[in-house]
């Protein structure tokens, strides 16, 4: 043995020459003289062949081979010894037990004092765990080094140990610059607090964290935020025992940037797709100003105000343009109360003037989205002029401000004004886009409400204009009727009622309702009535009334179908004649109070052609009422018709009030909300007051 230099020593030196696997698996130690007899058998080496040193120093190495294996190695040894070189190499060694054992091997000569003397050390491990090691260690070298994962391995202090060229690309430093440091020290920009805190976890649970977000600037980007996803697993001793963590980080900020996008694409298109369902669907002017309001708050802005030009609020003609300034109604606000932006807005109803040079003037006129992104002193300069609440608004902290005209068919209709407070950063591009998206829907309804309003009223004057305005009772009759419009513009069209005297001291009661809705309906109802009134006087049967009307629909343009009811009364004898043309049928209120619907053959509508139209005749007592009625009044969405004629007849059990009293009740009773159609009503009391 070499006396100069501590077998600790050797040993130590030996492994690392021995490339690395020597301490990772058990190694056997034996030293042999030049000539190859065994002096020196450690532990290792009785426990990897099962021979104890009594049994082995003092024979030649050769000995331990399996018998058919290569003798050289002792000559080899020699020539080690000789050279000074060492050798590693396998072998098949012959176990105690009668087994063979690939061992792999290195010889390291240790020159004596004397010359051409030495001694051998030869190391000797598994073969088959060398070979693991050695793999494993390769992969994880390769992996190490090329892999585009940045890699990271943490000491049990959280201190780098080792980082590879990704991680040293990630985070614009070197190796040097990591090692022996925190993360907390090394990359002060990040959540390294709380990436340290998962370390730690993994440390003292053994359990891996998974896709922790590190968020921050580094060197390699000192100008943006990025986002990477880290992964920890602890490193274990052959006991069991932690030595340090591995981290894999990844650079997400992309996929997080593409994610986001898609994620605030989504949000948009549902907020657009419920806005196409939910704004204007009453076609009411503040209804649909105020959905507007309240579906951008919250997800777009903290605050909403929808303004309408005055005039379009008042149902006025738009005017000539904003030259001279602007008036605006406030129909749309959200929050109504509970927040201080909201609270220092004008409330709903109120007229908003403005000048020709304010912002929001010139905000509608140039008919583009403004946009204030960040709210500060220089930017509500302009609009302070005219007003205190910009500067009361950035006060309550207000910090971006954005406006979007509502214009529809090219018509400039109002704005509507988004307000940011809460620290959820500025309105961006793509929020304008949104708001302007939004706010040309909601343009499109008000403008619909605005032409639905103007229609309606439109149809409504026609189909007063066309109802008798001045009813005359014919001699011996008495008569009150009624005319209630429809609610929506869609039903506004085609009742009416007239009364005729005739020849003789006869009297013609008549009813219809153009099938149909709107201005269209309401001037054929306009055609119908004056024809009728044309061929009253003529003295025309009912049967010949309704065959001219006929004649009048099928020379439209366009196919129209009527209901129509005519009846010929002589109140001087109480006989009727009565022609129905699809038409509900008349009510009979006799003078004791007994109610019927007569019985008089329906017969088709009008204009469906073809049809024989029968009359029937019968008399009624002096004090009857004859009620006559359009299906507006009896017909019901939820109510089966039959049922509502009963409930008709009810009302009807009551023949000597007044008849405009009785025409009240009627309405009330059976269309006490808004109308869902027209409603046209007449009752006729013949020959006076029953005697009492």
């Amino acid at each position: 043995m070499n006396e100069q230099m501590p077998i600790e020593e050797l040993i130590s030196g030996a492994a690392r020459d021995a490339g690395g696997w020597l301490g990772e698996l058990p190694v056997a130690l034996l030293a042999t003289s030049a000539d190859g007899t065994i002096v020196r058998w450690n532990r290792a080496a009785q426990e990897l062949l099962g021979y104890e040193p009594p049994q082995v120093v003092g024979r030649h190495i050769a000995d331990l081979l399996h018998p058919g294996a290569d003798r050289s190695l002792g000559r080899s040894l020699w020539e080690t010894a000789a050279t000074g070189r060492g050798v590693m190499g396998t072998v098949t060694a012959w176990h105690r037990d009668g087994h063979p054992l690939e061992l792999e091997i290195w010889a390291c000569p240790v020159p004596g004092r004397q010359r051409g003397a030495s001694t051998v050390l030869v190391f000797a491990a598994d073969a088959h765990g060398v070979r693991r090691i050695r793999g494993s260690s390769a992969v994880w070298e390769g992996l190490f080094a090329r892999s585009p994962v940045g890699i990271a391995v943490f000491d049990t202090q959280l201190r780098f140990l080792q980082v590879n060229s990704a991680l040293e690309a990630m985070n614009g430093l070197p190796e040097s610059a990591h090692v022996g440091r925190r993360l907390i020290e090394v990359l002060p920009a990040v959540n390294a607090g709380e990436m340290e805190e998962a370390m730690r976890r993994v440390l003292d649970t053994g359990e891996p964290v998974l896709d922790r977000r590190r968020t921050g600037r580094t060197p390699a980007d000192p100008h943006h935020d990025r986002v990477w996803s880290c992964s920890y697993v602890r490193v274990e001793d052959p006991a069991g025992r932690p030595v340090g963590v591995i981290a894999s980080i990844l650079d997400i900020t992309e996929q997080q940037r593409d994610h986001a996008e898609a994620e605030a694409s989504r949000r948009r298109l549902a907020l657009l797709n419920e806005a196409s369902i939910r704004i204007g669907a009453s076609l009411e002017l503040e209804r649909t100003a105020q959905e507007l309001a309240e579906l951008a708050v919250p997800r777009l802005a903290d605050a909403v105000t929808v303004d309408v030009l005055d005039t379009l609020a008042d149902g006025d003609e738009l005017g000539v343009g904003l030259t001279g300034g602007v008036a605006l109604r406030r129909l749309g606000k959200a929050p109504l109360t509970g927040s201080q932006v909201a609270d220092i807005l004008a409330p709903l109803g109120r007229t908003l003037t403005f000048p020709a040079t304010a912002p929001y003037t010139q905000a509608l006129a140039g008919r583009q989205p403004f946009l204030i992104a960040h709210f500060d002193e220089r930017a509500i300069a302009p609009a302070a002029r005219h007003s205190t609440k910009p500067a009361q608004l950035l006060r309550i902290g207000v910090h971006s401000f954005m406006m979007a005209p509502l214009v529809a068919r090219g018509v400039v209709l109002g704005v509507a004004t988004f307000y940011r407070s809460r620290p959820i950063g500025p309105f961006l591009p793509d929020d304008i886009t949104l708001a302007d998206e939004l706010c040309a829907l909601a343009a499109i309804n008000v403008d619909n409400a605005r032409l639905y309003h103007r229609e309606h009223e439109t149809a409504l004057v026609l189909q007063r204009s066309m109802l008798p305005q001045h009813i005359t009772s014919p001699p011996g009759i008495e008569v009150a009727h009624r005319y209630l419009p429809a609610s929506d513009v869609n039903e506004v069209g085609g009742d009416w009622y007239d009364v005729l005297t005739l020849p003789d001291g006869k009297a013609a009661l008549l009813i219809g309702d153009v099938m149909g809705h709107g201005i269209a309906a309401a001037a054929v109802m306009g055609r119908l009535s004056s024809t009728v009134r044309a061929l009253g006087r003529l003295d025309l049967s009912p049967i010949d009334v309704l065959r001219q009307l006929e004649s009048v629909l099928a020379d439209l343009s366009e196919p129209m179908l009527a209901t129509f009811l005519y009846a010929v009364c002589d109140p001087a004898t109480g006989h009727f004649s009565i022609t129905r043309a699809g038409h509900p049928p008349p009510a009979l209120v006799e003078p004791d109070g007994t109610v019927s619907l007569l019985d008089v053959p329906p017969g088709a509508p009008l204009g469906v052609g073809g049809t024989e139209f029968t009359t029937t005749e019968f008399t009624a007592q002096p004090g009857s009422l004859l009620v006559l009625y359009t299906d507006g009044l009896v017909e019901a969405r939820t109510r089966d018709i039959d049922e509502r004629l009963d409930e008709l007849t009810r009302l009807l059990d009551q023949p000597g009030q007044p008849l405009d009293r009785l025409c009240d009740s009627l309405i009330t009773h059976l269309s006490p909300a808004a109308a869902d159609d027209d409603i046209a009503l007449l009752i006729a009391r013949i020959g006076g007051l029953p005697d009492s």
